[in-house]
């Protein structure tokens, strides 16, 4: 992944969130892989500082985007192209892909993906994951929580149209809300959450009686 191609990923992330009708951002990749890492070109702590930002508020707008995400690996995915799908709200990985984190063997901690690898996984599965940097495989992956499903090659687009299709059929604005609340969920405690969730409920059911009549 260069810097131009961030660049045109976060106006085009930009561009559909800005749309009314959009509902799902569906990331994908031709080829025979997913994506196998970033571009480093920085040599000054400048340009090194803008590149390490620009991969943090990628990240974040993916996280944090009312659109509902889908990622379809069909091939490997490592570093960036791997962190990249866990944030996806679905990640759907065909059953040859290899996935990991290599950049331990460059001296480099993936302190990106740490940022939030342990919302999704366990620490005793995150930390050998990103410390050793061996890959695993997709049925792994499944096991521990970093991906939603595994599908063979020739049925991997089939099971993205299905499930892009299922969201589809849900009600738009209750979708968004669904997400934005699950998102603020982890972030708070037990008891903000009964409180956010009452006045969510409130809300949401006068919404749903509004369209009944």
């Amino acid at each position: 992944f260069s810097g131009s191609m961030f660049d045109a990923m976060l106006a085009e992330f930009e561009r559909e969130a800005s749309r009314p009708a959009a509902r799902v951002l569906r990331i994908r990749a031709r080829g025979n892989v997913f994506c196998t890492g970033r571009e480093r070109a920085g040599r000054d702590a400048e340009a090194i500082r803008s590149e390490a930002a620009r991969i943090i508020e990628v990240k974040r707008w993916l996280r944090t985007s009312p659109l509902i995400s889908v990622a379809e690996v069909q091939g490997d995915a490592f570093g960036f192209g791997f962190g990249l799908a866990i944030l996806c709200d679905f990640a759907l990985v065909a059953e040859h892909a290899h996935l990991g984190f290599p950049e331990m063997r460059a001296g480099l901690p993936p302190t990106a993906i740490m940022a939030y690898l342990g919302e999704y996984t366990l620490p005793r599965f995150a930390f050998p994951l990103v410390l050793l940097g061996d890959p695993i495989s997709p049925e792994r992956a499944l096991q521990i929580g970093l991906i939603s499903q595994v599908c063979p090659a020739d049925r991997l687009r089939g099971e993205a149209d299905a499930l892009v299709e299922r969201i589809l059929r849900l009600d738009p604005s209750a979708a968004r809300r669904c997400k934005e609340f699950f998102l603020a969920a982890q972030q708070q405690s037990f008891e903000q959450n009964c409180h956010a969730a009452l006045e969510a409920l409130i809300a949401g059911s006068l919404a749903v009686l509004a369209k009944e009549k």
